[in-house]
């Protein structure tokens, strides 16, 4: 994931940079009936937990990106000894490992937090673009229970065991972000040649044994995740240039980048290569160790992208198929000292906005170098607790409803066909106005409305296509909830 400024009036835009790549993306349906089972149980849960975490959170910067030789803002070298020179950067990022002791890591806490605040499920970090494992891999010695990583002789080292293990104990399901790219791997960045961007960094198609062996390597990774950490309700891989291409394609990607500015002079800031990472042979060794594993081949269309993810934003409408966003609580995606977090206003009405789009909502959080989370997460989870203790039947295992929005009212519909309204509250706004008006949705004449949270029926009225209901001065004066106050209402006009 590439790090961006997180600016959250943009999430709610409609005219957001590449919305289209994504609400006119290609998707290819799944046909294992299992999988259709976890995918639909999976769309239920609408809100989980991404963490970004590994040894750059000791200086604060992006994830991995910065040891990639690519000349974009995330790429930026400012830390270290020399970040002048690409080789002496390396050096002293790879020696991170070294220092690495996150001595106040307690997973338990992180569980109960999420649990309260109603996320359902999680996805963590293994490895990320950098390669180092946060889990005792067999495979590699760059890892967080190595010898030369003081925190190895913790009880909790293997921090991806403690995570699943803590979550898994709060009931919500788990997930396994995995990076395809592994630019540790002299495999993947081969030592005899420098690294040119982000991808493999020698012809595959001339070092077909030495790519083979890094297939190999990324399969037993992989598996060794399914088999060693028990249930694994998602497999969730990141680095979606790492895929087969054919030449039609790997022309309309070259077409496309001497048509943007960074390609006018013919420099191209990063390659478009064919290395196939056998991600169709993958998928059916992973789903023999964990049977209806939804698998998530980001950015790469085909039958192994269960859902989408559009990345750092919201889509401006509803989507016709899976999809969740994964927006940053706070910062980027990984540890940022200093980082300004969302108000609960701005988190609530995201989720709100999100859910009623048919999306989730999976919202990152970055642990701190010690192991903990910032005072700044746990209020805004804190915040959405209290929100979803009242309005929580509205958001889980339900569907859009057209309009989705309208104005400041956003609605959902339940499989038994209530619906409910979402009245998100304005700049300056602590209460709901004395009268709603709706002008989309007809309910059914006699039909009740209550406000979730309270069990008093409030009075309304047919307008045009819609209704006006009243909120009474009782029930505003003691609101049963904070930032957005939902109304059901019991059947409607179709």
């Amino acid at each position: 994931m590439k790090k961006g400024i997180f600016i959250i009036a943009l999430l709610f835009s409609a005219q957001i940079f590449a919305q289209a790549i994504y609400e006119d993306e290609r998707y290819v349906p799944e046909t294992d009936p299992l999988v259709l089972k976890n995918l639909d149980e999976w769309q239920g849960k609408k809100f989980g937990l991404l963490m970004h975490w590994g040894t750059y959170s000791q200086w604060g910067i992006v994830e991995s990106w910065s040891i990639c030789p690519e000349d974009y803002g995330w790429c930026e070298r400012k830390k270290g000894s020399n970040p002048s020179n690409y080789n002496d950067y390396i050096k002293d990022y790879e020696g991170l490992r070294k220092t690495f002791n996150p001595v106040k890591f307690d997973p338990a806490k992180w569980a109960k937090a999420a649990k309260y605040a109603g996320m359902k499920y999680m996805v963590f970090t293994t490895k990320h673009h950098d390669g180092f494992n946060m889990y005792d891999t067999k495979y590699s010695d760059y890892k967080i229970t190595s010898k030369d990583v003081p925190f190895h002789t913790n009880p909790k080292a293997d921090v991806l065991k403690e995570i699943f293990n803590s979550f898994r104990g709060e009931g919500i399901s788990t997930g396994a972000y995995f990076s395809k790219p592994d630019w540790h791997n002299e495999n993947y960045w081969d030592p005899y040649f420098p690294p040119f961007d982000r991808n493999v960094n020698y012809d595959p198609s001339l070092y077909p044994e030495k790519w083979q062996k890094y297939v190999d390597f990324t399969h037993n990774q992989i598996l060794e995740i399914l088999t060693n950490y028990g249930k694994v309700d998602v497999l969730w891989l990141d680095g979606g240039w790492v895929r087969k291409r054919d030449q039609v394609n790997i022309k309309e990607n070259y077409d496309e980048k001497f048509t943007e500015n960074e390609s006018k002079n013919g420099f191209i800031k990063h390659r478009v290569v064919d290395q196939d990472p056998k991600m169709d042979e993958l998928v059916v060794k992973a789903r023999q160790k964990q049977p209806g594993l939804i698998v998530v081949d980001r950015a790469v269309h085909g039958k192994n992208q269960n859902y989408l993810t559009p990345e750092g934003r919201v889509p401006a409408k509803t989507l016709p198929y899976p999809w969740e966003s994964c927006i940053p609580a706070g910062g980027g995606w990984s540890y940022s000292p200093g980082a300004e977090y969302m108000t609960g206003r701005q988190g609530i009405h995201m989720l709100i906005d999100i859910v009623a789009k048919g999306g989730n909502l999976l919202l990152n959080i970055a642990p701190s170098p010690e192991g903990e989370w910032d005072k700044g997460a746990y209020d805004l989870l804190q915040a959405y607790g209290d929100w979803m203790k009242v309005n929580s039947t509205a958001i889980y295992n339900t569907k859009p409803i057209e309009p989705y929005k309208e104005e400041n009212i956003c609605f959902t519909q339940n499989k038994v066909g209530n619906v409910f309204a979402f009245y998100l509250a304005k700049d300056g706004e602590d209460k709901i106005p004395a009268a709603v008006t709706v002008k989309s949705i007809s309910p059914k004449k006699g039909t009740k409305i209550t406000m979730l949270g309270s069990k008093t029926s409030l009075k309304w009225t047919k307008e045009g296509n819609g209704f006006k209901v009243i909120i009474p001065e009782s029930l505003r004066n003691n609101l049963p909830a904070k930032e957005a106050w939902t109304l059901k209402i019991e059947a409607i006009n179709r």
